[in-house]
């Protein structure tokens, strides 16, 4: 958007003008990570990814959260099959994150500790930067610490936008950004809004979740004219997709920056593993796309893949950035592996979403994602049915306030590449007392589109 591109340059200008303006410079490392070794199907490694053990007092503890506390031993197998983590392509335990990771160590160690505009900077960070633009089709990328730290970062940069074109004072409310948020988003997004509104640079809206007409109503009614609209693009705790084509509408319309958290479609989503906007054909309208590295990626780390002036502002302004220290050199690797061989086993993203049309069929549930909620109400209810799938051989947190709002407290399911369809059946078997009693055949819908 025009009118952005103008208030990021003026903005940079003045950061220039004040000899603050920051950049990175890589410390080499010698040549690139060697190309990972990739697999035409599963291996042995990828039972890694979900196959867990608990100790006895752990378990033991679970057991008796809720105040169900029993004398009597109870036997528990000791393997569980782990339904609640965010590995969705199973590549934590792949050998070539491994090797990578075990590669980079021997040779760097932890690599250079310090923040990225100190010390901690490679060109090892550079080369998972330029893979993660071209995987968002993007200009430019910016590694973080974690997703929660980008978000941050893309959110004091933005709030900076209006102090810095004040000059000397505080903006006025006109001259502040208004934001509308989804009422659903990470609470790494809304922490960043608070913080912004808090230095009275921001004024924030909440829109009701995916409600696209209550959106449009707030955004006519605004008169402030520097918008932004920020959402998760894939919601971790209901599993729904936000209308992305019906954002890109009013954006077209209203002008607004347009800022997702990719953080559950990345590498998920999309015939390439571009995430939601490649799913719905929206890559070039989205303008900040924000994603973590420790969910499909199977390692760690945050990135904001954007525009080369979005960068630079976020990198001499976005705190959480410049006052961490950088990812280590070992994870970098392992990240550099995993886009390669996300790259080259697609038939990953094909079992998870064939995971999910089997999920659905044995329900009948409306499931469109492989995060799956089932609300079982209170807080007692879901600890009951947390013990019940625990005893039946399954990993499957109770996600309780305040996480999830009061009463509608739930089990969490995230479905694997490294699931088998024998642990989806068992798990639906052993889901059967917490499954909705009515069914309707027709309502059920499978993501068939990558």
């Amino acid at each position: 958007m025009a009118q952005w591109d103008e208030l990021v340059d003026a903005a940079l200008a003045r950061l220039a003008s004040t000899n603050v303006l920051r950049a990175t410079h890589p410390i080499a490392l010698g040549p690139p990570p060697a190309t990972p070794d990739t697999f035409a199907g599963p291996g042995p490694w990828d039972r890694a990814a979900v196959e867990i053990r608990l100790d006895h007092e752990t378990l033991h503890q679970w057991l008796s959260e809720g105040g169900e506390a029993s004398d009597q031993e109870e036997v528990v197998g000791e393997k569980l099959i782990l339904f609640s983590g965010n590995d969705y392509m199973g590549l934590s335990s792949h050998p070539a994150i491994r090797e990578a990771t075990v590669k980079a160590a021997q040779e760097y160690g932890m690599g250079p500790r310090g923040s990225a505009l100190i010390c901690g900077y490679t060109t090892y960070h550079k080369l998972v930067e330029e893979s993660l633009a071209e995987l968002k089709k993007k200009e430019d990328c910016l590694l973080c610490p974690t997703g929660f730290s980008a978000n941050m970062a893309v959110m004091t940069a933005l709030g900076s936008v209006s102090s810095l074109l004040a000059v000397g004072r505080k903006p006025t409310e006109d001259e502040r950004i208004a934001v509308f948020s989804d009422a659903l988003n990470h609470a790494s997004i809304i922490d960043g809004i608070r913080l912004v509104e808090r230095h009275q640079e921001v004024v924030a809206f909440v829109y009701k979740h995916c409600d696209m007409h209550h959106l449009d109503s707030m955004l006519s009614s605004c008169s402030i004219e520097r918008k932004v609209v920020v959402t998760d693009s894939l919601f971790s705790m209901d599993g729904d997709f936000a209308p992305l084509p019906e954002l890109v509408k009013l954006r077209r319309k209203y002008g607004f920056l347009l800022v997702i958290d990719d953080a559950h479609g990345t590498l998920v989503c999309g015939e390439n593993g571009g995430g939601a906007p490649e799913l719905f054909g929206c890559e070039n309208d989205i303008d900040i796309s924000v994603g973590t590295l420790s969910k499909a990626a199977g390692c760690q780390g945050g990135f904001i893949a954007c525009s080369n002036r979005w960068k630079r502002l976020i990198q001499s302004r976005g705190r959480s950035f410049i006052f961490s220290t950088a990812l280590p050199v070992p994870v970098v690797a392992s990240v550099h592996a995993a886009l390669y061989v996300s790259r080259n086993e697609r038939w990953r993203r094909s079992v998870i979403w064939r995971h999910v049309q089997y999920f659905a069929s044995l329900t009948k549930l409306n499931i469109t994602s492989p995060i799956i909620s089932i609300v079982v109400g209170s807080e007692e209810a879901a600890l009951r049915a947390g013990r019940h799938m625990l005893r039946s051989g399954f990993h499957v947190t109770p996600i309780r306030p305040p996480t999830v709002p009061p009463n509608s407290c739930r089990l969490r399911i995230t479905l694997s590449a490294s699931h088998s369809l024998d642990d989806i059946k068992r798990l639906v078997d052993a889901l059967t007392p917490w499954l909705p009693n009515k069914h309707d055949e027709q309502t059920y819908a499978m993501a068939s589109k990558l």
